[in-house]
């Protein structure tokens, strides 16, 4: 076989007059009778190649037999392109190779589809996912990732981090989402869980002494199907002993603006800002706020606490809340537009939208009857509503408020291109309420039973008032995308035992589930906090993208399937036998009624 001198995408004017050998994939071919052109491909690029019959009848020939992506190996002499034939659009388009020698080094069917088609099926893609990641945009894609997953191992190396993996078949514990549980052979009836994330090894590390850990993680979750959610993904994890708060905020920064330079070139300015919990909630309806525009929550309680519709009355009455956003310019929507919005409103919990346009001299409102001059003067203060504006008002319990009009900030912001798309609005949301309140009337933790009360005023509202707790925990935000959560976390046995409980479990269910971890914090357990950050969201964002399944090799569909290898599949019976398993008459017949 011809052995490979040069990338075919590495020549420039330089290289002209030397002799190179290529190797790569046909990516086009085009034949004028006695030459024949054929565009080669390969991970660093592409290059024009030019088989002249008068020149060299034996290469020709190859060429002639040559079609799409065939692997083929040539030798040649890189030239000028004549003039006027140049390709700007190319790193290579001041030269092409005129071939002396060619081999096919093997054929291939035709493709599915054009490799250079960006309006390909996402199925027929995943399908093919092998063909799919020669296109020039997943090529692209992988290689961002790479140098962003490079990136950060250098940082956190030249911080004093070791990375250390942890294992992937481990105990189920309870974490938020269901596990994916594998038999086990040897002790049949009895099962291993796949990491949801290294959450309790990172923890056991800092017991052992390790101080600083890191892992670029695969975690696993069963969730149900969603647009732009995985089955399985990549964190980076991070964990360091003797630290507080800041410690962690702090590392974080610099190895985020180390990864927004590595990827992109863009030096991200530190620190970032910063904004608690309830303030983030208060203003943007959301605890991962989109920065880059206004349009911010106004609470509209006190002015209509005397008005006699039965919707604010009731909303007021049982502790919710009344609150507004204004749509700058949308005062002529069409009464289609404002109802779409509050279809939109309703599909977030709402159970209706109040609108009001203000006009030029006067208003027009769906409660137009209900409505004061001097409420609508209160409006325009506090909302900074004026003329030619659409204010849009909803009513109910406060999570509902404010889940309905962040979908409708978040919505309008989109529609009216108030986001600045080339910013990059990093932000810190801190303290979190340790615990929230669930709907069967218990306690659940806000991220997970792990974190560390913020202070001491807030363990001792453990034992008094358990929800008004705040958490020493953390979230980092990009431009409404939530990047990573982490948190300062319980390093005495005591206070674990005493989370744990709170969220509903016993004192033997929680040394049963987590003992270990227990006898671990109880020899000498250093103080100790982290943070993790999801590397498929960090590509997806750098890169544009709209799907995160685009930045990541070999995805899922949004439903869990694995298009190329058609998997989930069955299982050989014999196979099932020597796990002692059976598989239920309904998921049988599930099976069997499933497209």
């Amino acid at each position: 076989m011809l052995k490979r001198t040069h990338g075919a995408g590495t020549l420039r004017a330089a290289q002209i007059g030397e002799t190179v050998t290529l190797a790569g994939w046909v990516r086009r071919r085009r034949d004028q009778g006695g030459v024949i052109f054929i565009d080669l491909w390969d991970r660093s690029g592409l290059v024009q190649t030019v088989f002249n019959s008068s020149d060299n009848a034996e290469a020709h020939t190859v060429a002639d037999a040559c079609r799409g992506e065939f692997v083929l190996a040539l030798r040649g002499t890189v030239r000028r392109r004549p003039e006027g034939t140049e390709n700007p659009k190319l790193d290579t388009g001041e030269v092409e190779i005129h071939v002396e020698e060619a081999e096919i080094l093997n054929a291939s069917k035709t493709p599915p589809f054009l490799l250079t088609d960006e309006r390909i099926a996402e199925e027929i893609r995943l399908q093919h996912r092998y063909l799919d990641l020669r296109r020039a945009k997943m090529q692209s894609n992988l290689a961002l990732r790479h140098r962003v997953v490079k990136a950060c191992r250098d940082f956190l190396d030249n911080e004093a981090f070791w990375e250390i993996e942890t294992p992937c078949l481990i105990r189920s514990t309870p974490e938020g989402a269901r596990d994916y549980v594998v038999p086990s052979r040897v002790y049949p009836g009895r099962f291993y869980a796949l990491p949801q994330s290294p959450q309790l090894f990172k923890q056991m590390l800092q017991v052992s002494g390790v101080e600083r850990y890191f892992q670029i993680a695969r975690c696993f979750r069963d969730e149900d199907p969603r647009a732009d959610r995985q089955p399985e993904f990549t964190q980076i994890d991070m964990e360091m002993s003797f630290v507080s708060q800041e410690d962690v905020l702090d590392v974080t920064e610099r190895m985020v603006a180390a990864l927004w330079k590595a990827g992109l070139g863009i030096d991200v300015p530190t620190p970032f800002a910063r904004m608690d919990y309830t303030e983030a909630i208060e203003r943007y309806g959301s605890d991962k706020p989109d920065t880059r525009f206004g349009m911010e929550l106004a609470d509209l309680g006190d002015v209509f606490a005397q008005s006699e519709l039965r919707v604010f009355q009731n909303a007021l009455s049982s502790g919710g809340r009344i609150k507004g956003i204004v749509a700058p310019g949308c005062g002529g929507y069409s009464r289609k537009q404002i109802d779409d919005l509050t279809e939109l409103a309703r599909r977030f919990g709402a159970g209706g939208l109040v609108s009001i346009i203000l006009e030029e001299g006067g208003y027009r409102s769906s409660i137009q009857r209900y409505l004061t001059d001097p409420q609508i003067e209160q409006i325009k203060e506090r909302t900074g509503a004026k003329t030619g504006d659409l204010v849009l008002i909803v009513a109910d319990k406060a999570a509902v408020v404010a889940e309905a009009l962040n979908r409708l900030r978040l919505h309008l912001g989109q529609t009216l291109g108030l986001a600045d798309q080339s910013a990059w609005n990093f932000l810190w949301v801190l303290d979190f309420p340790l615990l929230e309140e669930e709907s069967s009337g218990g306690m659940k933790a806000t991220h997970h039973p792990f974190s560390h009360p913020k202070t001491d005023e807030d363990v001792a509202l453990l034992e008094t008032e358990p929800l008004r707790a705040l958490g020493s925990v953390y979230d980092l935000v990009v431009s409404g995308v939530e990047l990573g959560s982490g948190s300062i976390r319980i390093h005495q046995p005591d206070l674990q035992l005493k989370v744990l409980e709170l969220i509903g479990m016993s004192h033997e269910d929680s040394w049963e589930r987590f003992g270990f971890l227990l006898n671990a914090l109880s020899y000498g357990a250093p103080p100790h906090g982290g943070i993790a950050l999801g590397v498929d969201r960090i590509i997806q964002l750098m890169a544009n993208e709209d799907s995160i399944r685009d930045v990541m090799a070999f995805p899922k569909t949004a439903s869990g399937l694995d298009m190329m290898l058609n998997c989930p599949s069955d299982l050989d019976p014999r196979q099932l036998d020597e796990l002692g398993l059976q598989i239920a008459p309904e998921a049988e017949e599930e099976e069997q009624a499933a497209p």
